[in-house]
C-alpha cells in the first residue's frame, strides 16, 4: 500500500514542480518583455489552437502542462486548451512509439488534425456564447479578463506603476532593487532540490504501478506485448546509440527549464520575486495545485488496485469505444496504457485506441482541475463527445 502512496506523492511533486516552473517562466517572459512576447499570440486564436495542438503532440506531459499554464495565464483560449487535450497522448506516447511506431505516427497525425478542427470550432461557439458577457467589461489597462475567463491573472508592469511624475520614477527605482531575503532564498533552495531530483531520477513516472494487474491469459498477453515492445526498442537504441523515445530526455529538458528559472530568481528585482513569484504563484497556486494533484493521484492509485479494468474487456467494439471514452476521463496515464497494449496485441481495433487517445490526456489536466474545475469539466465533456463521434465514425469506415 505504501508503494502507491509514495508513488502518488512523487508524481504530485513532479507535476506541481513542473507547472510552477512553467508559470514562473511565463510570468517572467511577460513582465520583462512588457507583454510583447505573447502580444501577437493573443491576437490570433487560430494560432493559439495550432500551437496548443503541437504542444499536445509532444510525447509526455510537458506540452500539456505548458498549455494549462498558458491557459490559466490567459494567453491561450479555451479552444486551444481543448485542442491540446485531444492531441495529447500523455506518457503513453513513449510506449506507443516503442511498441507500434507506424500506427502511433498515424494516430498522432489524426489527433493533431482533429485537435485543430475541434479547437477552432470550440472557440467559434465559445466566442458567440460569451461575447455579450465579455463586452460589458473593459480590462484593457491590465489585460485582465476576470469576468470572462477564470484562472490566473498576469500582472504587467503597467498594473503596478504610478503614473504621477516623480512618484513613478521612485517606484521604478524601488521595484528594481534586489535583496537576497528569505523568500528568494527559500524558492532558490526548493528549485535547486527539484532540479537535483530530476537530474538523479528521483522524480519520474512508474507506469508499472498504474497499468493494472495481470489477470489470467489477458494479463499474460499484456505483459508479453510490453516486454516485446521494449525489447525491440532496446535493440533500436543499441543500433542508433540514442534513446529518443525515453522519458529520460524529458527530465533533462525539465531540469534545463528549471535552471533558467533559477537564474531568474538570482537576478530579478525584489518586486518581481516577492510580488509576482512568491505572492501570486508560490503562496496562491502551489498549495492548491499540490493538494489537488496529490489527492487525485492517491484516490486513483487506490481505486485502480481494486477495479480490474481488464475484466471489462469485450469483443463488442461499440461497447469498447464507450468504455475507452469513459475511462479516458480519469486524469491518469495507466488506464490508457491498457488499451495501448490491447491494440498492440490485436485484442481491440484502431477505433477503440482512437477513442481512448482522444478522451484521455494523462496527468496534463490535473493542474487544470486545481485551477478551474469549470474549465476541466467542460473540456472533458467536449473531449468525450469528440471521442465517441470519432471512434464510432472510424468503426463504420473501417
Amino acid at each position: 500500500m505504501w508503494h502507491f502512496v509514495v508513488e502518488a506523492l512523487r508524481n504530485a511533486v513532479l507535476i506541481t514542480g513542473l507547472v510552477v516552473v512553467m508559470m514562473m517562466m511565463i510570468e517572467s517572459l511577460n513582465i520583462e518583455s512588457k507583454g510583447l512576447v505573447f502580444k501577437g499570440l493573443k491576437k490570433t486564436k487560430f494560432g493559439q489552437v495550432v500551437i496548443a495542438s503541437l504542444l499536445g503532440s509532444i510525447p509526455g506531459c510537458m506540452g500539456g502542462f505548458a498549455t494549462v499554464s498558458l491557459y490559466t495565464h490567459r494567453m491561450f483560449s479555451f479552444g486551444a486548451l481543448v485542442a491540446m487535450m485531444i492531441a495529447s497522448s500523455g506518457d503513453e506516447a513513449f510506449v506507443m512509439l516503442a511498441m507500434i511506431p507506424e500506427q502511433a505516427l498515424i494516430l498522432f497525425a489524426v489527433l493533431f488534425v482533429l485537435a485543430i478542427l475541434v479547437g477552432v470550432g470550440v472557440d467559434f461557439v465559445h466566442d458567440r456564447i460569451h461575447s455579450k458577457k465579455c463586452d460589458k467589461h473593459d480590462h484593457s489597462d491590465c489585460g485582465a479578463e476576470s469576468e470572462c475567463h477564470d484562472g490566473y491573472v498576469v500582472h504587467t508592469p503597467e498594473c503596478h506603476h504610478d503614473t504621477a511624475g516623480s512618484g513613478a520614477e521612485d517606484k521604478d527605482r524601488k521595484d528594481q532593487k534586489r535583496h537576497y531575503g528569505w523568500k528568494r532564498m527559500l524558492m532558490f533552495v526548493g528549485l535547486a532540490v527539484f532540479i537535483a531530483a530530476l537530474a538523479t531520477g528521483r522524480l519520474g513516472h512508474d507506469h508499472s504501478a498504474h497499468a493494472g494487474h495481470d489477470h489470467g491469459h489477458e494479463g499474460h498477453v499484456h505483459t508479453e506485448a510490453c516486454e516485446h515492445g521494449h525489447h525491440h526498442h532496446e535493440e533500436d537504441i543499441q543500433s542508433h546509440g540514442i534513446d529518443l523515445l525515453s522519458e529520460d530526455w524529458m527530465n533533462v529538458l525539465f531540469a534545463g527549464l528549471s535552471i533558467i528559472v533559477l537564474f531568474v530568481l538570482l537576478f530579478a528585482s525584489d518586486h518581481f520575486v516577492e510580488g509576482h513569484l512568491w505572492e501570486h504563484i508560490v503562496k496562491r497556486h502551489l498549495p492548491t495545485i499540490f493538494a489537488w494533484t496529490s489527492g487525485v493521484l492517491l484516490v486513483l492509485g487506490f481505486a485502480l488496485q481494486y477495479v480490474e479494468i481488464d475484466h471489462w474487456i469485450s469483443d463488442n467494439t461499440a461497447l469498447m469505444i464507450l468504455l475507452a471514452t469513459l475511462i479516458g476521463i480519469i486524469p491518469e496515464s495507466g488506464p490508457h496504457l491498457i488499451f495501448v497494449t490491447l491494440f498492440a496485441t490485436g485484442a481491440v481495433p484502431f477505433p477503440v485506441l482512437l477513442a481512448s487517445s482522444i478522451s484521455q490526456d494523462g496527468h496534463a489536466s490535473i493542474p487544470l482541475l486545481a485551477e478551474s474545475r469549470k474549465s476541466f469539466a467542460w473540456a472533458k465533456l467536449i473531449n468525450c463527445v469528440v471521442a465517441l463521434a470519432a471512434g464510432y465514425a472510424a468503426m463504420l469506415i473501417m
